[in-house]
């Protein structure tokens, strides 16, 4: 800016120069906001916290909740995060959200610390697989729900003073559910690289669950919505494939064990090309791991494994609108797959583009896309392009982090947040006095979710920041996950 701001004088069409001087503004307004976000989005997942709140907490709106979980079935299912704006623990996106944040530090490990995240990072995936360790405690049975999402939906109160049912769900050898015991497997095996460098002792008992995850998902086939039939309405699966190959490619990661790469290319398929990745589609995921094995030259790059690598590239491509089926695009830049929380899919796009950016950098690789190369640079670059317009470079002049910068969403779909915090006013909030006083309230959040990232604009860059707007306006921790570690590798 400055060696701008002193030249200006000689420059010889002052127009020039002032376009010169917005776009250096304006690329530094964002770019400084990299650190700002990345501290933020941990944060949130304070607010998130089930449970004993730690003497450490931050967050300190909050309050402890939910303390009796898992009692209706002598098990302590305290703790863990609740799901985006309600009060509910579904397994099957906790367990998403774990892996990703496991990714993220795993992958970002030097980026974090750097910026001093690491610690926090850490506890973050911490409070997560504390909790999955205690919703495991047979090899072939997982708690994979607390809550009943019909009556905590059908209420508006804050988790602290929550009186709604919490019943506990589980899948076992007679209700088997292979992507859900499949996702906390990889949850866990990723969970452990993370932790081993700091605790080994935490790192093996996590690698023993993921161990056993595996087999019994692999043992006793299902879908986990036909035995947790509550979560049908709400997070339902549609195959339990993705999520084999899934942990499967993170078990071998984690151990380096054979049986693992043997199921990856002994499996039936690789998943094909795909058009997402998120909490019910991990294929993206395990062709990117299995995509790194061949670039490091681990494995022989043919057969099975070229094809993994392939349709992860064939992903890549299409993001980077160099492939034969382009990811759609708003007209203000964003990365658009689907309408109901977009920002999930184009957090976790974002993720892989930034990952396998690293991983062509150090194998000295590029990827040849049907419409032209892309280079480990030119990932990286989208990848900034998206948390440029997340962070507010983007036709609502609109950071769509909460807390970041100074036009944020005010009215994130969100119960915590919406009602005053239980530490200002102890006076419980019913059921239905939580619709009227705070729910149809045309005032911001008492609460600010620092570090959320909500659903985001439609597909014509149109954000209305309207409560009762779920679709768009509703925050969740696989959004949040993936973009810690985009946030580090941008930062």
């Amino acid at each position: 800016m400055s060696q701008l701001k002193n030249g200006s004088s000689q420059c010889l069409w002052t127009s020039i120069c002032i376009v010169l001087i917005v776009m250096s503004t304006a690329r530094g307004a964002v770019s400084t906001n990299y650190g700002e976000a990345l501290t933020k989005s941990l944060l949130y997942f304070e607010a998130q916290r089930s449970g004993k709140l730690p003497s450490n907490q931050r967050v300190t709106w909050r309050g402890d909740s939910a303390l009796r979980d898992g009692s209706d079935a002598h098990v302590d299912l305290t703790g863990g995060y609740y799901d985006a704006g309600d009060n509910m623990k579904f397994g099957f996106p906790l367990a998403f959200m774990t892996t990703m944040l496991a990714w993220s530090n795993i992958e970002m490990a030097s980026q974090l610390k750097a910026h001093q995240e690491q610690e926090n990072a850490l506890a973050a995936l911490k409070w997560a697989t504390d909790f999955l360790i205690k919703a495991h405690p047979e090899p072939n049975v997982l708690y994979g729900q607390v809550g009943d999402g019909n009556s905590d939906h059908g209420c508006w109160m804050r988790p602290e003073d929550m009186t709604t049912p919490r019943p506990s769900f589980r899948i076992d050898a007679q209700h088997p559910g292979s992507d859900l015991a499949g996702e906390t497997a990889a949850a866990m095996a990723a969970a452990s690289i993370a932790f081993a460098p700091s605790d080994e002792a935490y790192a093996k008992i996590l690698i023993g669950h993921a161990k056993d995850l595996f087999e019994f998902a692999k043992a006793y086939p299902g879908i986990y919505q036909n035995s947790i039939t509550n979560a049908g309405g709400f997070y339902a699966s549609s195959g339990y494939e993705d999520e084999l190959l899934w942990a499967a490619a993170w078990l071998h990661r984690a151990t380096n064990d054979q049986i693992y790469l043997d199921y990856l290319t002994q499996a039936s398929g690789t998943g094909g090309p795909r058009t997402v990745f998120a909490w019910d589609d991990k294929f993206v995921g395990a062709q990117v791991l299995v995509a790194k094995l061949a670039l490091e030259g681990k494995v022989e790059s043919n057969g099975k494994i070229a094809e993994y690598k392939s349709m992860a590239e064939q992903f890549i491509c299409n993001c980077a609108q160099k492939g034969s089926n382009n990811v759609k695009k708003t007209p203000g830049g964003l990365l658009y797959f689907l309408p109901w929380n977009n920002l999930q899919y184009t957090a976790a796009a974002s993720f892989v583009l930034s990952a396998y950016s690293k991983y062509l950098e150090d194998a000295k690789a590029s990827i040849q896309c049907p419409n032209g190369a892309l280079q480990a640079s030119d990932l990286l670059d989208l990848t900034r392009s998206q948390v440029d317009y997340i962070l507010g470079s983007n036709p609502q002049n609109m950071s769509y982090m909460v807390g970041v910068g100074t036009n944020y969403p005010k009215k994130p779909h969100h119960r915590a947040a919406s009602i005053v915090s239980i530490t200002k006013d102890k006076t419980p909030v019913t059921c239905s006095e939580g619709f009227d006083a705070w729910f149809n309230n045309p005032a911001p959040n008492p609460n600010v979710l620092m570090g959320a990232v909500v659903g985001g604009p439609n597909d014509n860059d149109v954000y209305g920041d309207e409560r009762t707007d779920y679709q768009h306006a509703e925050p969740a921790p696989a959004t949040a996950a993936p973009f810690v570690g985009v946030l580090a590798a941008v930062a």
